[in-house]
């Protein structure tokens, strides 16, 4: 895909699967949603889960985003990044803010966003700034595989 195909998928789908590096050596795998931001992946997740305290020990990150169910219809991104960690409540609610309008289909309510913001005192915002990124569309293939 080119960088506009993919920039147009990304803004489409809505879970990400974030491969960091766990302790003893094994991937370590989780879904998360996420919003595009200037082209950068963002999403948050509780300060104290594993795939944040591998971050903290290593910024590097995998992401996959895919789609597809035959075979000739499978598409998908690989972005390989390095992970900025944000704690700041304001930025850390934000993300969240524009994750629950995302993936929820409106933006939250004025009871929802107090939720939000109370949780996200316990969360972290998740940047994922991309340094190499690999594409796959099958329906390019034309059925020659």
């Amino acid at each position: 895909m080119g960088d506009e195909e993919v920039a147009a998928f990304l803004a489409e789908q809505r879970v990400v699967v974030c491969a960091t590096n766990g302790t003893g050596g094994w991937p370590h795998l989780m879904p998360l949603w996420y919003v595009v931001r200037e082209r950068e992946l963002w999403a948050w997740t509780y300060a104290k889960s594993q795939k944040v305290r591998n971050l903290e020990r290593d910024d590097r990150a995998t992401l996959q985003v895919e789609d597809g169910v035959e075979y000739q219809e499978l598409r998908g991104v690989m972005l390989e990044t390095r992970a900025v960690i944000h704690r700041e409540l304001e930025v850390v609610t934000g993300a969240g803010v524009e994750i629950f309008a995302r993936c929820g289909g409106a933006a939250p309510a004025p009871d929802a966003r107090a939720a939000l913001r109370a949780q996200a005192s316990k969360r972290v915002a998740l940047q994922f700034v991309t340094e190499r990124v690999a594409s796959w569309d099958h329906s390019k293939l034309s059925g020659v595989y």
